[in-house]
């Protein structure tokens, strides 16, 4: 590494959309913890299919017991939240079926769940699928959405850049 840092190669991750849907920019997502980037930057996608795959290479880190979000890291350290409608914690794991157990080493675009659409509409809740960077303020130098607000995309399509600091 040069001095101060110059030189040094910077590393650039791209997540994927993790469902077949319309990409929902995280300002637009109606929870303000995630709108306003609290958790991180990221994205929404309004799904269109009950397949939750995984946006990017990564370990399998955590499975929240009431299966509503996946965390995710990858090998240089990005920390990623595949996060299944919100309130849906209220829902006690209902909806979801995980695909993926802690500990397991997946590629992009793996099946990692899925969520009953109808049973989260049902009960009231928004069926948005988050992708958040969760330590964005300690990995993160830019990220970039590379698809437009509103587009259909189908999982896999790349949704965001991130360039790591």
């Amino acid at each position: 590494m040069g001095l101060f840092g110059f030189g040094k190669k910077k590393t650039t991750d791209v997540l994927s959309s993790p469902v077949i849907g319309k990409v929902q920019a995280l300002e637009n997502v109606a929870d303000p913890v995630f709108a306003q980037k609290v958790m991180g930057e990221g994205f929404g996608i309004v799904p269109e299919d009950e397949k939750v795959y995984s946006p990017i290479t990564a370990t399998v880190t955590s499975v929240f017991k009431t299966k509503h979000a996946i965390g995710l890291e990858t090998d240089d350290g990005l920390e990623v939240m595949v996060h299944m409608g919100l309130d849906t914690v209220e829902l006690n794991g209902e909806p979801f079926e995980i695909k993926v157990n802690e500990g397991d080493k997946i590629e992009a675009n793996t099946l990692i769940a899925t969520m009953d659409l109808n049973k989260v509409k049902d009960a009231g809740k928004d069926t948005v699928v988050l992708t958040i960077v969760t330590n964005t303020a300690d990995k993160v130098e830019k990220a970039e959405m590379t698809a437009n607000d509103t587009s259909s995309v189908n999982n896999g399509d790349e949704i965001m850049s991130v360039t790591l600091k």
